[in-house]
């Protein structure tokens, strides 16, 4: 007969603060505001549409049309998408004519889509 495996567990047994560490730590804590952005950004990420958005525009700028095509989706859809990101500083508009293009903020943002994607590939 097989022994039984013990369940991993979550907490210490017994109640002993380790001052030095958590001390060290709380130092280097980002404050309360930025802790809170940055889940914001994430929950921005937490969107499977925003993130096939954002993969398109990795490639090129493209309007909302384009979009809602490649994603097979309607405009408003899209829109509305476009709108969350926008917020976020995710995505910047540039006006042509009738047509608004968008396109990724900045650098960062493919950063963070490649450190999320060799994690899931590890």
């Amino acid at each position: 007969m097989a022994p039984e495996k013990k369940s991993e567990s979550f907490s210490c047994d017994v109640n002993v603060i380790h001052r030095e560490i958590v001390d060290r730590v709380q130092q280097k804590m980002p404050s309360e505001e930025g802790l809170y952005s940055l889940a914001e950004l994430f929950k921005v990420f937490g969107d499977s549409t925003r993130i096939k958005i954002i993969w398109a525009l990795f490639e090129d700028e493209m309007c909302v049309c384009d979009i809602a095509y490649l994603l097979n989706m309607n405009q408003s859809a899209i829109s509305h998408q476009l709108r969350v990101l926008k917020q976020a500083r995710l995505v910047k508009p540039r006006r042509d004519g009738k047509n608004i293009f968008y396109s990724l903020d900045d650098s960062h943002i493919e950063e963070i889509f490649n450190q999320g994607m060799k994690h899931i590939d590890e």
